[in-house]
């Protein structure tokens, strides 16, 4: 069996989506004829502590040049082994979309569902798909009888020696706690407040974004009509109480504290990733000449 594929969302944004109660669920129906279309001030939002998890972009250059050593540990075994596709850079999201409540720009077209994968994504997810369904005797000289074994072991003993992969059990502990910490901020509240009063106006009874994203009523195949309006009125209340803005200030101080008080548990995972993304790096740049 494979390993794990990394898919349009990082451990980040799987732990947000849990948090809001909103699942993204993937597309694979009709190719969307434009990329990933989000805010400009989701793509501008940045954490403290992401400087301590993978992007999705810098997760799919390690498995670029884990593939290529791959293929060439294949082709010695007689074995034809395709490259993953590669995801166009503004096809992935941003590490901290819907981070505080649904995004302005997705709410216009999509409601609270996630927007269809752009075309790049699509390509690479099927990509995984197939070698999943590729034959036993090629799955076990990829990846062992383990699914950590074969080629896949080889690679990556080529790519990084002894190395261990990052792990990010302190990155999602201190994310979350840094999300409740700062959501009972006093000025965080304040703006929430505003927000459920601007909602409240609109006949729409939230306690906050999370409980109206995560409304049992959205859970059908395609946005309806009244998703798209709560939507709406949701990202323009948000930017009349000015909640992301004021959300992400108190996180930013509330994360670089934590990331005072657990910089030897950070520091490793940080360490590990940075020579993983180095020797890959290395990789892809000797492919490319």
């Amino acid at each position: 069996m494979s390993p794990s594929r990394a898919r349009t969302t990082t451990a980040l944004a799987l732990l947000l989506l849990a948090t809001t109660a909103c699942t993204a669920a993937e597309h694979e129906s009709t190719p969307a004829s434009h990329s990933l279309t989000v805010s400009r001030q989701a793509k501008q939002l940045r954490l403290p502590l992401d400087a301590y998890a993978s992007t999705v972009a810098e997760t799919h250059l390690v498995e670029d040049a884990q593939d290529i050593l791959m293929r060439r540990c294949m082709n010695g075994l007689d074995m034809e082994w395709k490259t993953l596709p590669s995801v166009d850079a503004q096809d992935t999201e941003p590490p901290n979309l819907r981070r505080y409540g649904a995004d302005e720009v997705e709410a216009v077209r999509y409601g609270y569902h996630p927007s269809p994968d752009p075309p790049s994504v699509i390509r690479r997810n099927r990509a995984w798909d197939e070698r999943e369904a590729l034959p036993a005797e090629v799955q076990r000289a990829a990846y062992g009888p383990s699914g950590k074994g074969g080629c896949l072991k080889t690679a990556q003993r080529q790519l990084v020696g002894d190395t261990a992969p990052p792990k990010y059990h302190a990155f999602n502990q201190l994310t979350g706690t840094a999300l409740e910490t700062s959501r009972r901020a006093p000025e965080v509240r304040d703006a929430l407040r505003k927000w459920h009063v601007c909602m409240a106006k609109a006949s729409f009874d939230y306690p906050d974004p999370f409980s109206a994203a995560g409304s049992e009523r959205w859970k059908t195949a395609e946005p309806t009509a009244t998703e798209r309006a709560t939507a709406r009125r949701d990202v323009a209340c948000q930017k009349s109480a000015k909640l992301v803005t004021v959300w992400a200030a108190a996180e930013t101080r509330i994360q670089r504290r934590l990331i005072r008080q657990n910089t030897d548990r950070l520091h490793e995972t940080k360490a590990r990733k940075d020579r993983w993304l180095a020797a890959a790096r290395r990789v892809l740049n000797r492919e490319g000449g």
